[in-house]
């Protein structure tokens, strides 16, 4: 029969699971957690199904959590603890703050994503917090999350908008693009005015810098 976990304020220490693959890193945040009264070390683990056979058999409060593992992935963990254990709240660290990581990590039922380079304060506030069932971000990646959520939806061009953009960076003219496509210049015109609202620019040369930063547009 498994532990269960306490909810958070019963006065014993919060209990907590350590998994990573590489033996430094792991050794590294054991030494760091080791001298806090407040927080008690249950296991560590180098892989995903190692990390979900000690979750079964101590129910930790807290798993912290690397992306990147043999056997089984951070994110396969991750989603396999929440399942199968609720109660217990996965902190992903990592050295990795992609925004395709941190979405995959959030999504897989993570209550936070800390990077490495957190100090042992760091560390063990967000744990803490992590066990009061608060989400817990390091700033870098609070921040690229706000970024992200900033940005404007991006709206797809089409084929024949993508043509247009293609031959106004080759440095053509709305006449010379007409008689490349076999388009009336006008018709030109109201494609241009079409990206310029899509891409939310104002002038031909931005509205091909502003494609190429978005992968829109695709230049040998």
């Amino acid at each position: 029969m498994t532990a269960e976990p306490a909810p958070p304020g019963t006065g014993r220490p919060i209990r907590v699971l350590v998994v990573d693959d590489h033996t430094v890193m792991r050794a590294g945040v054991l030494a760091l957690l080791a001298p806090d009264p407040g927080i008690e070390i249950v296991g560590a683990a180098a892989d995903g199904r190692a990390a979900l056979e000690l979750v079964d058999r101590h129910a930790p409060d807290v798993a912290l959590v690397d992306l990147r593992m043999p056997v089984l992935d951070g994110v396969a963990t991750t989603t396999e603890i929440t399942a199968r254990h609720p109660r217990t709240r996965v902190l992903i660290l990592t050295t990795y703050d992609t925004d395709a990581d941190i979405e995959r990590g959030v999504e897989a039922g993570a209550i936070g994503y800390l990077l490495k380079d957190a100090t042992g304060e760091q560390l063990a506030a967000a744990i803490r917090a992590a066990a009061r069932g608060e989400t817990v971000l390091a700033p870098r990646v609070a921040e690229r999350l706000v970024a992200k959520f900033r940005q404007p939806a991006q709206v797809p061009l089409t084929a024949r908008e993508t043509e247009v953009l293609n031959a106004v960076a080759d440095g053509l003219s709305n006449a010379e693009i007409g008689r490349r496509l076999v388009i009336a210049e006008a018709t030109v015109k109201t494609h241009l005015l079409r990206l310029f609202a899509k891409l939310d620019v104002n002038d031909r040369t931005r509205a091909v810098v502003v494609a190429l930063e978005r992968g829109l547009l695709r230049r040998g």
